[in-house]
């Protein structure tokens, strides 16, 4: 029942003790709660689109598990060959970009026992690489650091809980994982052996441009430009020109 509150509460007994105000909270507190309790429940993963009686919106783990978006960047793996070996090639360039410097990689090489397989061709292998979860931030920039596509956070799972810190220090076994992955550009799919090949390979990601670029002279240097372009070459002719000759241009295609 509602009552007129006075002008000055230090003369209304009722104001000083906060009783109204303390049941009116609590009234609250407890249509909430047994609501909650008697009500319907929508599990909804997508927490703010659920409807119902019911205004649960936590999810109740590990019950309930919420999807996860296609940028989530989940727990580290590493990419192995088709012979199932990782494709880490001990380049510490993840290592060195790492902003938590949780990644430690010892590189070891092959010996001459390796003859001519595949290993000689790659030359340098990981005989440590570990992960530190616990210092990592979750970056990915050892994703994108990577040039050989060797590892990886497409996961979607959570650092699973440990009883030791120890356990959250992942080496080669626990990160090797997941299908083998193979791109035309890996160096044992272009020969068999080390030696260097008869053909210039073409990178998958690359392309050698069609004759050679012009090179832009300063306004005023017209007398020096006709005594740079090589012998053969006109106005029209893509070409570079250095103190060294014309040289080949690479276009990289993103």
């Amino acid at each position: 029942m509602a009552y007129k509150v006075s002008k000055d509460p230090r003369t209304d007994i009722r104001e000083r003790t906060y009783v109204p105000n303390l049941l009116r909270g609590l009234g609250i507190t407890a249509k909430h709660f047994f609501r909650n309790l008697f009500g319907t429940r929508d599990t909804n993963t997508q927490v703010v689109d659920r409807t119902g009686s019911s205004l649960m919106t936590t999810v109740a783990y590990p019950e309930e598990k919420p999807i996860y978006p296609e940028g989530y960047r989940g727990l580290h793996r590493l990419v192995p060959r088709e012979d199932g070996k990782p494709r880490c090639v001990a380049c510490y360039m993840c290592a060195t970009i790492c902003p938590a410097q949780c990644i430690y990689i010892e590189a070891g090489e092959y010996g001459e026992e390796a003859g001519d397989s595949e290993d000689r061709v790659i030359e340098k292998y990981p005989t440590q690489f570990v992960i530190d979860e616990l210092r990592c931030i979750v970056c990915g920039l050892c994703v994108d650091a990577c040039p050989k596509d060797a590892i990886r956070m497409d996961t979607y799972t959570h650092t699973p809980p440990e009883y030791t810190r120890q356990n959250f220090v992942y080496d080669i076994p626990k990160l090797l994982k997941g299908a083998p992955v193979s791109h035309p550009s890996d160096p044992w799919n272009k020969r068999e052996g080390s030696d260097e090949p008869h053909h210039v390979h073409k990178e998958a990601h690359t392309r050698i441009g069609e004759g050679l670029v012009e090179l832009k002279l300063p306004h005023g240097d017209h007398g020096h430009h006709d005594k740079a372009l090589p012998a053969g070459a006109h106005a029209g002719h893509q070409t570079v020109v250095t103190q060294q000759g014309p040289i080949q241009v690479t276009k990289f295609i993103k």
